[in-house]
């Protein structure tokens, strides 16, 4: 940490291969009749900008605050087939789902996803037993043509080695799957490259304070840059508003009258320090629905997650110790009570599940993405799922191209003729690049630290080397940002001028991992601000 101190002094932007300033990208939004406008930054809006930018629509894309920045960052980091819904008989959706999540993690972002093992726990007076469990895990891997391997189920003593915190009295067996695991801030982001990519024009921290109309239709908004209070306007000739838990209050500008159309659903995680190395995650079944998860992720172990109806405003959500304890009980079902300390927890989140308006238990509700058009004809998507964002995008695009009265379909690609499997940028084996940044720092200049290396290259993929040509051009930005954690001060760099970073938290919290691992200590959120201001 010792070149720390002349860190900030490096907060140049480079001439050229970054992105346009706020200012030029504000004055482009303002000039130009965009086709679609999309309000919401989250994965929903992102996806749909992506395929419709592919498509060869012009595209904004806008956010109040940042890309990923609410629910889209506070999931349970899975990209899954959805085993409990084979109970409820949706054998369609988890063929699907597992088509989806084959997609992504082999083909579209090898780069930012790992397949992971799953370890299910059958124990004595539990909610389900060995045979049916197996059985479940059988099928559930024969609905993704045994991708994975074959779901089967092995003994307590096996599972213990992979997993040594595993409670073993009263373990029976243990079944066993595998799914897919990401970071999803990143994969966000990686989207939103895509989509720029593409075409879109894209500016975070801009927030909606109105809606523009033509003769009764919605024909744009008026924008508020969050970052130097300056005013703007977008025109396109159809909105979507993909606002998340935000949907009605978006849905109200449009007509003060819109009746509520989607409820919340409350999901909080903790993260803590590992006690030692797991080789794989485990799912415990706590009742007929639900399950918890165990997750090794970014070194540390993820727990989560709660499932219960939220009401306010959702920029409020957060995690009490109501959860924090119920999420730790719901763990200790499975694991020992050395990993299970509050003071390992290094962070915790919650995200807001959006779900159709309707009666019942939300952790029975179906998590299914809900399109709608408005009195103005502004459109609304509202739900779905992590693993399913590029068939979200493609499926309002199909709706989009089936709008009566609109012209767009006769200015797009057809959906069907788009690229079925388009990589995200930096599409590389993970390995290969780890490999070559530890052989020669991907550049020429010094070897790199193999967890930096990694680390890299599991978020950046073959972009790993444009960071590691900024560590080589300059030595302080080599430099750890923190002594516990793999991140170099070339990421920050790299996200203010490539990832549209703007605040401390949207380095720390998102482009990079130090916020979950607790280590975004006063020195270095100043250093981190010094060099966005830079």
């Amino acid at each position: 940490m010792s070149t720390l101190q002349s860190v900030p002094a490096l907060g140049t932007h480079p001439a050229n291969g970054s992105n346009p300033s706020r200012a030029e990208t504000r004055e482009q939004l303002s000039k130009a009749t965009y086709d679609l406008l999309v309000i919401g930054g989250g994965i929903l809006g992102i996806s749909t900008a992506w395929h419709a930018a592919q498509a060869g629509l012009r595209v904004a894309l806008v956010d109040a605050g940042d890309f990923a920045g609410a629910t889209s960052s506070a999931s349970s980091k899975l990209l899954h087939g959805g085993l409990r819904y084979l109970q409820t008989g949706a054998v369609k959706l988890v063929a699907e789902n597992h088509f989806e999540r084959r997609a992504v993690s082999r083909e579209v972002a090898p780069h930012l996803s790992n397949p992971l093992t799953f370890y299910l726990p059958v124990y004595k007076g539990g909610p389900h037993g060995a045979a049916k469990l197996g059985a479940g895990v059988f099928a559930y891997s024969a609905l993704s043509a045994f991708g994975d391997g074959v779901g089967h189920v092995i003994s307590a003593a096996k599972a213990q080695r992979d997993v040594p915190e595993l409670r073993t009295e009263n373990l029976k067996a243990v079944a066993v799957y595998g799914d897919d695991q990401m970071n999803d801030s990143r994969m966000a982001l990686m989207t939103v490259r895509a989509a720029v990519a593409a075409g879109a024009t894209v500016l975070n921290h801009a927030e909606v304070t109105g809606l523009r109309f033509t003769q009764g239709r919605v024909t744009g908004a008026e924008l508020k840059d969050r970052t130097d209070g300056q005013e703007f306007g977008v025109n396109a000739r159809l909105v979507l508003n993909a606002t998340g838990p935000w949907v009605d209050h978006l849905r109200k500008m449009e007509d003060p009258n819109a009746a509520p159309s989607i409820r919340l659903s409350k999901g909080a995680h903790l993260v803590l320090k590992r006690t030692s190395p797991w080789k794989a995650a485990l799912a415990t079944p706590i009742d007929k629905y639900r399950i918890t998860f165990a997750l090794p992720w970014e070194d540390m172990l993820l727990l989560g997650t709660t499932d219960e109806e939220f009401e306010g405003d959702p920029a409020d959500v957060a995690v009490n110790d109501k959860d924090v304890t119920q999420i730790l009980d719901e763990a200790a079902f499975s694991i020992r009570d050395q990993q299970l300390s509050r003071d390992l927890i290094t962070y915790s989140f919650a995200g807001l599940r959006v779900l159709p308006g309707g009666p019942g238990d939300t952790s029975k509700a179906k998590r299914e993405t809900v399109v709608t058009e408005g009195s103005g004809g502004m459109l609304s998507v509202a739900g779905g799922k992590w693993t399913t964002f590029r068939h979200i995008g493609r499926t309002v695009m199909n709706k989009l191209a089936a709008l009566p009265g609109q012209p767009l379909a006769d200015d797009m690609e057809p959906i069907a003729q788009l690229p079925k499997k388009l990589p995200l940028p930096g599409i590389a084996n993970p390995n290969a690049v780890a490999h070559r940044l530890l052989v020669d720092g991907g550049t020429p200049g010094p070897r790199m630290a193999p967890e930096t290396a990694r680390h890299l290259a599991t978020h950046y993929g073959s972009l790993s080397f444009d960071i590691a040509r900024l560590a080589n051009e300059n030595p302080a930005l080599a430099e750890r940002i923190h002594p516990d954690a793999p991140e170099i001060w070339a990421q920050v760099a790299y996200a203010r001028d490539n990832e549209w970073a703007e605040t401390v938290d949207d380095v720390l919290r998102r482009r990079t991992t130090l916020t979950i691992r607790g280590l975004d200590t006063e020195d270095v959120r100043a250093k981190v601000k010094d060099m966005l201001e830079g």
